[in-house]
């Protein structure tokens, strides 16, 4: 049992179907509190149809995203360790989505979304690491983007 996640940064939509094919994903949970994007085929609405259409199936799951002044802090002050912090703290009180999500993976073939190449300076990380805690499940990050080399201001 692996929970999978992927960011779609540098990609365009067919690519990114391509990556989820090759990893045999099933499901997509989109962990965006807002999932919208300017990237074409990568808003909900599109993304859900595309993936449908490609045979997998598209969830989101809002309350697994950053919220809103965790997000706004980390602009101000580019500072991934509070953001960590901050979003760590919130994700203590979403236990029962942790617990459907977990429940998903186990019956489902899940990748987590969210925009970051990088899945170490993107909270879909800490997401795949709660259900990790929650149920077992590995956690295998789908690389398609070359990482960032450098940390972001204040870590």
């Amino acid at each position: 049992m692996t929970v999978f996640t992927i960011g779609y940064e540098g990609l365009n939509i067919d690519a990114f179907v391509s990556l989820l094919a090759e990893h045999d994903i099933e499901t997509v949970v989109d962990v965006r509190e807002l999932p919208l994007s300017r990237k074409p085929g990568f808003s909900k609405k599109a993304l859900a149809g595309i993936l449908n259409l490609s045979g997998v199936e598209y969830v989101h799951m809002v309350e697994l995203g950053c919220p809103k002044p965790v997000r706004d802090r980390y602009r101000e002050d580019g500072n991934w360790k509070r953001y960590t912090e901050g979003f760590l703290k919130y994700l203590k009180g979403q236990e029962a989505t942790i617990a459907g999500l977990s429940e998903l993976v186990r019956s489902s073939n899940c990748a987590l979304l969210c925009f970051e190449a990088d899945y170490n300076f993107c909270h879909r990380s800490m997401v795949a690491n709660a259900v990790r805690d929650y149920c077992g499940a590995g956690v295998q990050h789908i690389r398609a983007a070359p990482a960032r080399t450098a940390s972001p201001a204040g870590f």
